[in-house]
This record gives C-alpha cells, structure tokens and sequence, in this order.
C-alpha cells in the first residue's frame, strides 16, 4: 500500500513537472514567436485543455504524498506533498488575474498589453514549474533512500 501511494505522487508529480517544464520551455516561447495576437489566440485553448490534466494531477500527487506521510513514510512525503499541492492556491490566487484577463473579450489581442500578459503569465507559470520540479526532487531522494 505505501510503495503504491510513493508511486502514485511520484508519477502524477513527474507528470505534472513535465508538463509545467514543456509549457516555460517549449510551447510559451513557440507561441510567442507567431506574434501577439496569435500567441493570445492559441494560449487559451491551451490553457483550458491543460486545467483539466494539471489540476488532477497537482491534487491526486498531493493527496498520495500526504496518505503515504500518514502511512508512514517520512516527512519528505509531506513536504513534497505539499511542494506540489501547492501549485494550486499559487494558480487560483497567484496566477488566476492574468488568466482572466487574458480570456477577457475586452482584451485588444494585438496590444502591448496582452504580449505583457502573456510575458507575465509565462513568468507565474514558472512558479508552479519550481514548486513542482522540488517536489518531484524531494520523491526521488525520498524513494532512492528506501
């Protein structure tokens, strides 16, 4: 039961941490380089497509890593845990304003305003990849000492 749920938070963290790394790495610059007004236009089906894998899998990491903690593992599962758990206040308080605005009907696609968003978004955005990445570190020494 304990290596299954180290397993669980260890995949949905890898995969999350991938994800987020992509998204700075690889798709944001891609985007930005096709110009303004494109780059809004792709960004927000990107974003609402990813919500619906990164938010399962931030919430099912943090859950397993807690369980395993409560199980019995040691604290670097919670810490962990909660590294990656907290991607998600980051995301509704942190990032959430730039998200809307940039959804926002009113916003001008082709302004400096919304290459500032998106420059903006891309910098927030790397907050989860951080919290992620130390959390998925934080599993793999934790794993590798047992």
């Amino acid at each position: 039961m304990l290596a299954s749920l180290q397993l669980i938070a260890i995949l949905c963290c890898a995969l999350f941490a991938g994800a987020a790394l992509y998204v700075n790495a690889v798709e944001h610059p891609a985007r930005m380089s096709c110009g303004t007004e494109l780059a809004v236009a792709q960004w927000a089906p990107s974003y609402r497509r990813a919500t619906w894998m990164q938010a399962p899998l931030a919430l099912v990491g943090f859950v397993s890593a807690a369980a395993a903690w409560l199980a019995g593992s040691g604290i670097v599962w919670l810490l962990g845990g909660i590294l990656l758990g907290l991607v998600v206040p980051v995301t509704l308080i942190v990032i959430m304003p730039t998200n809307q605005r940039l959804l926002s009907s009113s916003l001008d696609r082709r302004s400096d305003e919304a290459r500032d968003l998106l420059v903006r978004w891309n910098a927030l955005h790397g907050i989860r990849t951080a919290l992620s990445l130390a959390a998925l570190l934080l599993f793999l020494g934790a794993a590798a000492r047992t």
